[in-house]
């Protein structure tokens, strides 16, 4: 079941909670900033055993102080007006961090953001196009997928993309 939710991706009570990463890996500004904030600082030192994370990858650590047990990083790409291959590393962003949730049995339900659409400056509407369909091919490994935005517009767009062709999507 996909569920679009509008709340703080740090308060959520789930197995793993997805993070707008930037490469640098070592924390930053939105939603990556309040995951290291919330997550405390441990999280911060784990991240330091990797010296960068590309864009479309991902990778997995501990969540410390949130109520989630897992944090799944990735990055997806900075808007350069859709010629660069962007909407295929949005994808792989948001495939990778699947993989590595089906990585572990114990990844159950799992709660993303709207990756790349901050101050990356991805569209929106078709961000939430990629996401949902990325969705849509995992949904059935999963008890639950939340799609976590931070606007009441967001929200409402991602309940849009899912309602389009919905085969059996849930909205709330």
């Amino acid at each position: 079941m996909i569920t679009v939710l509008r709340a703080d991706i740090t308060s959520l009570v789930v197995d793993a909670i997805v993070n707008a990463a930037n490469e640098a890996f070592r924390g930053g500004g939105g939603v990556d900033g309040a995951i290291h904030r919330a997550a405390g600082p441990k999280l911060l030192e784990e991240c330091k055993q990797y010296p960068s994370l590309p864009t479309g990858t991902a990778v997995q650590t501990r969540g410390y102080d949130l109520p989630a047990r897992y944090v799944i990083h990735t990055v997806g790409p900075i808007w350069h007006g859709g010629t660069a291959g962007e909407a295929d590393l949005l994808t792989r962003a948001y495939a990778s961090a699947f993989k590595l949730a089906r990585e572990h049995a114990d990844i159950r339900t799992i709660a993303f953001p709207a990756i790349s659409t901050g101050i990356y400056g991805y569209p929106k509407r078709e961000a939430a196009g990629i996401a949902v369909g990325v969705m849509r091919l995992h949904e059935q490994y999963f008890d639950g997928i939340i799609a976590c935005l931070f606007s009441d517009e967001d929200a409402a767009l991602y309940r849009q993309v899912l309602g389009e062709g919905s085969n059996g999507g849930s909205r709330r």
